[in-house]
């Protein structure tokens, strides 16, 4: 059996392990260490032995517990939900545990995300069925960060997403050649006709259909993949056409746009949540669920926050090896500490352990779940003595050994 996976416990149960990387997109694609799964622990070169060895089941300081108030979920009952009342804190990280089945999706998603939509002025679907949602009213946005793809064709860009294709055409259109010749930002534009490849308009690649197999994408022999024309790649900026730009990865196009704050701010954002890898004409298609759920975050990170907006993220570690989920924890503490309010569903303990906050439903799935079984700090759940399984697999994540003292969590009866 071979088996394609991030898990902690299926990695320490496998007979044999190869390991790729050492790192990801251009900086992977060697086999860095195979052997078992203790020799990979014991290797100095594998990131996954890395973590492995590494001492991170530890609990770290924790936000003053709500702050900015509370939401209320009153009387759910949409599928098997058992009419609960549920309190999640404002301005804090609350993760949704609980074996599958148990209510998790049906709570956050189907009551939660669409009754707050709902009462937003928007509409994403009729939400479950419940008596009311309280407390929302310091929300101005709320917002579902999912891994579904940015962008279904080469057309789509990574840049293009986080907002800064606009400037660097900007940019270029400046070049002194480009203002003799008349060039203006739309001539950079790989979707406008005058500037692009019009063999492949503007694509890079051309596609061929392949009758019973999936379509494949080749690149364009007029333009050797560049998208743009001679006279449009012939403008230079530090000595780089635009189509040079687009080979770059996020990390080289750092230093080069440094001095233009409205592009080096979301390249610096990406390259902080572990995107430096990623050129910036790579085509969204080719894009992984865990790359296009970060480059969303990253987008929200690069815009004016007002604090006042509620993220929900539906098993975000899906995919994501253990770099990728440090990476992950860093960029939701982010959100928080900018005022937001961030909601996971997650049964990764990397990021149970790390919420402020936590809600488990059970005790198991289908009709015998949808109740609320425990919640407050991570600490706190992990004492749970009886029904809460999120609590035994936590203990022994924690090994017994985090001595933090209890805190107090208000009673989810008392909501009024």
């Amino acid at each position: 059996m071979l088996v394609v996976e991030h898990d902690e416990a299926t990695i320490q149960a496998a007979d044999w392990i190869v390991d790729l990387g050492p790192g990801a997109g251009v900086r992977g694609g060697s086999v860095v260490s195979i052997g078992t799964p203790a020799e990979i622990k014991n290797n100095p070169d594998s990131p996954t032995g890395v973590y492995l060895r590494s001492e991170k089941k530890r609990l770290g300081p924790k936000r003053e517990l709500a702050k900015a108030g509370w939401l209320a979920i009153r009387g759910a009952k949409a599928h098997n939900l058992k009419n609960i009342d549920v309190k999640i804190p404002l301005g804090m990280w609350t993760c949704v545990t609980g074996i599958s089945g148990s209510g998790k999706s049906t709570l956050v998603r189907e009551v939660l995300y669409k009754g707050l939509k709902l009462h937003l002025g928007q509409f994403a679907g009729r939400p479950g069925a419940h008596k009311e949602i309280a407390g929302w009213k310091t929300l101005e946005r709320v917002v579902e960060v999912d891994q579904t793809p940015i962008g279904k064709t080469p057309r789509s860009v990574p840049a293009s997403y986080v907002g800064l294709l606009d400037e660097i055409r900007k940019l270029y259109a400046l070049a002194p050649e480009a203002r003799l010749r008349g060039y203006t930002p739309s001539r950079f534009s790989f979707n406008v006709k005058g500037g692009r490849c019009e063999a492949c308009d503007g694509q890079g690649k051309i596609r061929k259909e392949m009758s019973f197999l999936p379509d494949v994408f080749i690149d364009c022999e007029e333009c050797g993949g560049e998208r743009f024309n001679e006279e449009t790649l012939s403008i230079r900026f530090n000595d780089k056409s635009i189509g040079d730009v687009f080979r770059m990865t996020v990390e080289e196009a750092v230093p080069v746009f440094h001095a233009f704050p409205k592009i080096a701010r979301p390249l610096k954002i990406l390259d902080d949540i572990g995107m430096g890898y990623i050129a910036l004409g790579q085509a969204s298609n080719t894009l992984s669920g865990g790359e296009a759920q970060r480059i969303k975050l990253a987008y929200e990170l690069g815009k004016e926050s007002h604090g006042k907006t509620l993220y929900v993220l539906d098993e975000p570690t899906t995919g994501l090896h253990f770099i990728d989920v440090e990476k992950l924890i860093q960029i939701l503490h982010r959100l928080v500490d900018m005022g937001n309010t961030v909601i996971t569903i997650e049964h990764n303990l990397d990021i149970v352990k790390d919420a402020d906050y936590l809600v488990d439903l059970g005790p198991e799935g289908g009709e015998q779940g949808g109740k609320v079984v425990a919640y407050g700090s991570p600490f706190e759940v992990a004492q749970d003595g009886k029904r809460s399984h999120t609590a035994r697999f936590l203990r022994e994540y924690l090994n017994n050994g985090v001595a933090r003292p209890a805190r107090a969590a208000p009673p989810q009866q008392a909501l009024a």
